[in-house]
């Protein structure tokens, strides 16, 4: 064999060891010393949405609405419903919702649903302004008898009645005027057929009241109503959680003479305390 084909042969073997080092060293993996990290790669995806009127927090039955009570907010439209107030169809709704009373109790960023609500002059409006329990009683009024018209809707007032007492089986013994305080911190719920907001306006004339009571307090109020003149006092706002926000009756009426002298009973909650002559 010729020494430049030995030189040859002698390269081919060198590159062929070479190259089967390079090959080993490949296919081994690569081992990093210290702590490995992950990378997490976050993917953004598109959802349409919508904006939707929801009440702005809980809303209990019989709450009177007002633009303070409701927010827009994003929806998804995979899960919007056909009732619900969106910003593209009914852009003014809540205008249009303000005055109106909460039917079914809500929660906070719950959307509004026209199920849930009473409009002005839907039927059913005054019952669904009323508390659970509640009567809703209307009495008689004038400008003298309910503070010259400065009693609005939603006003606390207390009613006093006045009333005169004859004495009878004793001429000698002359009729006197009684007056007092039969109910405290009775909510008014309208004035005429006015409810709620009243555009401004800062004193309302009516020819009648109707208030919020409890069934015996509706019937102490018609029966006072036929003895005697009612007078409606405007009490402060911050009365309004006076026995805890509920109107409290106390009356006291004159029975007839029992032996020459006055037989006085007091009533507070309807029930009598006390008693004498």
């Amino acid at each position: 064999m010729s020494p430049m084909r030995l030189i040859v042969l002698a390269v081919a073997l060198v590159a062929a060891v070479v190259a089967a080092f390079l090959v080993r060293n490949l296919a081994q993996p690569t081992v990093v010393s210290g702590p490995t990290q992950t990378v997490e790669r976050v993917v953004e995806v598109e959802v349409a949405q919508q904006k939707v009127l929801v009440a702005k927090t809980d809303l209990r039955v019989g709450t009177l609405l007002t633009p303070d009570e409701f927010k827009w907010a994003n929806w998804p439209d995979s899960t919007l419903n056909p009732a619900y107030y969106t910003q593209e169809i009914a852009p003014d709704a809540m205008e249009i919702l303000t005055g109106s009373v909460v039917r079914s109790a809500m929660y906070a960023d719950e959307p509004v649903m026209p199920q849930k609500i009473v409009q002005k002059g839907e039927t059913g409006f005054m019952a669904a302004l009323l508390a659970p329990g509640k009567r809703a009683m209307t009495v008689e009024i004038s400008p003298e008898s309910a503070s010259a018209g400065f009693i609005l809707p939603d006003d606390r007032v207390d009613i006093i009645l006045t009333q005169m007492i004859e004495f009878s089986g004793n001429e000698d013994l002359p009729p006197v005027m009684v007056t007092k305080t039969i109910l405290e911190n009775a909510r008014v719920l309208a004035i005429d057929q006015t409810f709620g907001d009243v555009d401004g306006i800062p004193t309302l004339t009516g020819s009648t009241a109707t208030m919020e009571l409890d069934q015996t307090q509706a019937e102490l109020l018609a029966r006072s109503a036929r003895v005697g003149t009612l007078s409606l006092t405007l009490r402060s706002a911050a009365d309004a959680g006076f026995n805890e926000g509920e109107a409290l009756a106390n009356v006291v009426a004159l029975d007839e003479v029992d032996s020459g002298g006055r037989k006085v009973m007091i009533y507070r909650s309807n029930k009598v305390e006390a008693g004498g002559t």
